[in-house]
């Protein structure tokens, strides 16, 4: 077969005179060719919340949901150790419900007598890195909801569920974020809540009358218990530090062999 020359060529298509040539190479020679589709750039896959290129400020938001991540981890041994030493503190220093109805206990037989204070601050603690769930709604809408309902089905209509309720639940669901229930509910609220434009302000107002309201309910829970809770945290506070030890233990063995794994590999 002959080759066309470059005057045969249409002026539209001499741009694309090389890859002609090519095409003609290889069906003189019986080989059939194949054009390999362009593969798509890593920001674009599907474990990424965001839905274009990622800019510095996706960048460090992405960061900050890793920072929360890492001190979640890192605040289990510490809940542990603090339930054993002062309830009241725990409250103060990690905002803990646990800590809230113990030391509604405590209150019932006349210690603790700052709780209030304790109180405030936990709430405080409580909600210090919500803004970054309410900033990567803002800046990926319920992009983040699709990473952390990943592949599975399961999974994914669960998180469905949860947007569901968040959506006609509306400003009040992050009043209801707090129940303790074995569902992701708080995180979605905070997405959406970014995603629907609501203002920063008005997110941590209502944020922290929601978890100063949920604790204040288990002090009464705790202070309507009383006797009990206090006798068992006596017990607790014997072996507050084996405790502490094996939580310790449970939070960094995963993310060694985690590491190890991988430097296999």
């Amino acid at each position: 077969m002959d080759r066309p020359t470059d005057e045969q060529l249409d002026p539209c298509q001499q741009g694309s005179e090389e890859r002609v040539a090519d095409a003609y190479d290889e069906s003189e020679s019986g080989v059939t060719a194949v054009q390999n589709p362009e593969e798509e750039p890593w920001w674009q896959d599907s474990g990424m919340p965001w839905h274009q290129k990622p800019t510095r400020t996706d960048y460090w938001c992405m960061g900050w949901i890793g920072v929360v991540a890492v001190f979640g981890m890192a605040m289990i041994p510490l809940k542990g150790w603090l339930l054993g030493l002062s309830p009241d503190v725990m409250m103060g220093v990690s905002g803990s419900r646990i800590g809230a109805a113990a030391t509604g206990a405590m209150v019932s037989v006349g210690k603790s007598p700052h709780w209030i204070a304790w109180l405030v601050l936990g709430s405080l603690v409580s909600i210090k890195l919500d803004w970054v769930y309410w900033w990567a709604g803002k800046l990926w809408g319920r992009g983040m909801i699709e990473v952390w309902a990943g592949s599975s089905e399961r999974a994914r209509k669960r998180y469905d569920r949860m947007e569901k309720w968040a959506g006609k639940l509306g400003w009040l669901g992050i009043l209801i974020a707090y129940a303790p229930i074995p569902l992701p509910l708080m995180p979605v609220v905070f997405v959406l809540s970014g995603a629907s434009g609501m203002k920063l302000r008005s997110f941590m107002i209502l944020n922290f009358i929601a978890a100063t309201a949920w604790n204040l309910g288990f002090i009464a829970a705790g202070y309507a218990v009383g006797d009990p809770i206090v006798n068992l945290l006596q017990g607790y506070g014997k072996i507050v530090n084996y405790v502490t030890v094996a939580l310790l233990i449970a939070v960094l063995v995963p993310g060694f062999l985690r590491v190890g794994r991988k430097s296999a590999r």
